[in-house]
């Protein structure tokens, strides 16, 4: 029902297909008859199908009515959950105190109801050797298979080899019902790789 739904008075056609507030058909009656009908049990008159011939007219309290959607459209609100997708960057070589540093940052991504896009970037030689990024993607989804999975599996893309993880179910029910959701700060910008090592 749009915004600009026609009540009571607002409705022009001179008869109207009335349903009775318990959704019962009372058949085509001039707007009169159902105007004093929707006075007479203390409800409004609301069109809630403007485009029928005659429009269609249903007995309700409206006042009731748009608290109820209006609450309805919030909830939904809260409940959709919109897909952010959070970068992370690493190179095949990455040392062990950084590649866990990158794997706390998915961790807390997933963790926060987001997917993870995970990037290996090639540079010089290191393009000849794809298996470097396939085992260090493969290490890393091992490791978090408690909080994800691999939605996209890992794929050469020029230089760089990417990998789409997505949370599972329940971590995103659990991340959006405790609060921590994908609007958090800017803390959670996509971090960046470090610098390249030396070839």
């Amino acid at each position: 029902m749009s915004a600009d739904v026609r009540v009571n008075e607002q409705i022009r056609a001179r008869e109207v297909r009335l349903v009775g507030p318990q959704g019962e058909q009372v058949g085509i009656v001039p707007l009169e008859q159902a105007l004093q009908l929707a006075s007479d049990v203390d409800l409004d008159l609301v069109e809630v199908a403007p485009m029928a011939r005659p429009p269609v007219c249903k007995l309700m309290d409206y006042g009731k009515f748009k608290y109820e959607t209006a609450l309805k459209a919030r909830e939904a609100r809260r409940n959709q959950q919109q897909t952010v997708i959070k970068e992370m960057k690493l190179r095949p070589k990455i040392d062990s105190h950084d590649y866990e540093t990158k794997k706390g940052h998915v961790v807390r991504f997933l963790k926060a109801g987001d997917k993870v896009k995970v990037t290996i970037m090639f540079r010089g030689r290191e393009q000849s050797r794809p298996e470097l990024g396939f085992r260090l993607l493969r290490k890393l989804a091992e490791e978090i298979t408690d909080l994800g999975f691999v939605e996209s599996a890992p794929k050469q893309d020029g230089r760089n080899m990417i990998m789409v993880l997505a949370p599972h179910r329940t971590v995103k029910a659990a991340a959006v019902k405790g609060g921590a959701s994908a609007d958090e700060p800017a803390e959670d910008a996509p971090v960046e790789a470090e610098a390249p090592a030396a070839e």
